[in-house]
């Protein structure tokens, strides 16, 4: 039996345009119902943009104390970025804003580029994020046009592997990026975009491992929702 008033970990694959909060809100929702209780403890460890899927863990009761260990383990991603172009959310979020060429850009020069970002190093959060000013999230003031003065955080990318490469009249490539918390992986297309002397932002996005659990161990929500286990 699972005691998910006391606390457990649960380990989900994100759906496409869910937010993190979407998750925590249907998971609580169902367990309350089902527990036949009014409220409970559930929250998540590392938050997925809508527009990524993959590994997303939630916590439960008493677990909600681990989250910001659990917040801390490596990840792993898979990511699509499109070459010279750029948004200002450095995803599909938002229309494209600028145009760059990419006549000049390489296999070999994508791969030596890449092997740039890998140990420790420094990347400026993109305005449209989480991360706080004055106690306002910084996507609140990009929305309302405001000038948003973000610091470099130190990060950590472990390994960085290019998986894909296709240099035609879209040209986009795939990546592998093993990382430290706190990554943005929409700001390292930004940033791999400038390296290439062009631009790049994110189309695709799945994160594929939390720690030691991959995404081909996580259950679906509504496989989950749908049928409780072990209550």
């Amino acid at each position: 039996m699972i005691d998910y008033s006391e606390g457990t970990v649960l380990y989900f694959d994100k759906p496409l345009r869910w937010t993190s909060f979407d998750v925590v809100n249907k998971v609580r929702w169902h367990l309350c119902k089902k527990l036949g209780i009014k409220k409970l403890k559930v929250g998540h460890a590392g938050t997925l943009d809508p527009l990524a899927t993959g590994v997303m863990v939630v916590c439960t009761g008493r677990m909600t104390k681990r989250i910001d260990e659990l917040q801390a383990q490596t990840k792993e991603y898979v990511a699509t970025l499109r070459l010279g172009a750029t948004t200002p959310s450095f995803d599909l979020e938002h229309e494209i804003d600028a145009t760059y060429p990419t006549a000049h850009i390489t296999r070999e020069m994508v791969e030596q580029v890449l092997t740039r970002f890998l140990g420790r190093i420094e990347q400026i959060p993109p305005a449209y994020s989480a991360c706080k000013i004055d106690g306002k999230r910084a996507y609140d003031l990009a929305r309302k046009g405001k000038d948003v003065p973000l610091k470099p955080k130190v990060l950590v990318i472990d390994e960085i592997e290019l998986l894909d490469c296709r240099l035609d009249d879209k040209p986009e490539i795939t990546i592998r990026v093993v990382c430290s918390k706190g990554t943005y992986i929409r700001a390292l297309a930004r940033d791999i975009g400038e390296a290439l002397n062009s631009g790049a932002h994110l189309i695709a996005l799945r994160r594929t491992r939390v720690g030691d659990i991959t995404v081909d161990q996580c259950m679906q929500v509504e496989e989950f929702t749908d049928n409780i286990p072990q209550i």
